[in-house]
């Protein structure tokens, strides 16, 4: 992409950078987040994390691989600010971060031994400049690693399906993919890569601190305004349908045993 198209995807980032979404990319760490891939690493070895974020997941890794280095990327200079922050406050040397382009990445060929996307390929138009780019900058024999949501397979109980049914259209309308979680291992083996595994796993809120964190993310970024404004924009729900959905989900905070859980798929593979 060029530097305008990035700023562009920039600008229809499903997400957003609301604060409570920070709170959210926050509870997130390599321990639970990287599990997959955390065996495989050793020291010494040269990471790239791809949409990095606040850097608390990028941070595991690079403790993972010490003194090897990590390097991370993101195209949204405050989640690189946030990063290298995070690194500093946590002593971590050995983790550095960039603003750039998953789809045009500026490293050597055959630059790293892990290329690591989490919640990135969702929301990345052209899944295979991303990952071809990933195989480019990996050597010889590099691992590559994902771990993705699948919308349609998370949940809340009790039911608020229309609230996850209009993310995954506002992903889509954005030139995200929504499902890509469940797509992982037949995307890697498209994209070249082999010895391709694959999992999944859940992202659980079930004690009431969850269910009142998630209550205050949800009510902050999808029934927000702009978000509801999106969504009657792109023609995929009214504003009484959110109407109705936000007092749903007002009772779904308050009921006895509400849990939720988003679903995610994992895949590894080799370069």
């Amino acid at each position: 992409m060029s530097r305008q198209q990035t700023r562009n995807a920039s600008d229809t980032y499903t997400m957003g950078y609301s604060e409570n979404f920070e709170k959210l990319l926050r509870r997130r760490n390599a321990g639970i987040n990287a599990a997959h891939l955390l065996p495989s690493l050793k020291p010494d070895m040269r990471v790239i994390d791809l949409g990095h974020g606040p850097g608390t997941i990028s941070l595991g890794l690079a403790e993972a691989v010490f003194p090897g280095e990590l390097h991370g990327v993101d195209m949204e200079f405050s989640q690189v600010e946030m990063a290298r922050a995070a690194a500093k406050s946590a002593g971590v040397a050995n983790a550095h971060f960039h603003t750039a382009d998953v789809t045009d990445l500026p490293f050597e060929d055959d630059s790293f031994d892990v290329a690591h996307f989490h919640g990135v390929l969702i929301h990345v138009p052209d899944t295979m400049a991303a990952l071809g780019e990933a195989r480019r900058v990996l050597k010889p024999g590099g691992i590559v690693s994902a771990r993705e949501m699948s919308v349609e397979s998370s949940f809340y109980e009790p039911g608020l399906q229309e609230q996850l049914a209009t993310f995954a259209k506002l992903v889509t309308a954005n030139g995200g993919h929504p499902e890509i979680g469940r797509e992982l291992k037949r995307l890697f083996l498209q994209a070249g890569f082999s010895d391709v595994k694959a999992g999944f796993s859940f992202e659980p809120f079930c004690t009431r601190e969850d269910v009142e964190f998630l209550y205050r993310f949800a009510s902050d970024w999808f029934f927000s305004a702009e978000t509801r404004k999106a969504a009657v924009g792109y023609g995929i729900a009214t504003g009484e349908q959110f109407d109705e959905w936000y007092r749903k989900f007002d009772r779904w905070k308050d009921t006895p045993g509400a849990v939720a859980a988003f679903a995610w798929g994992e895949a590894t593979g080799c370069g």
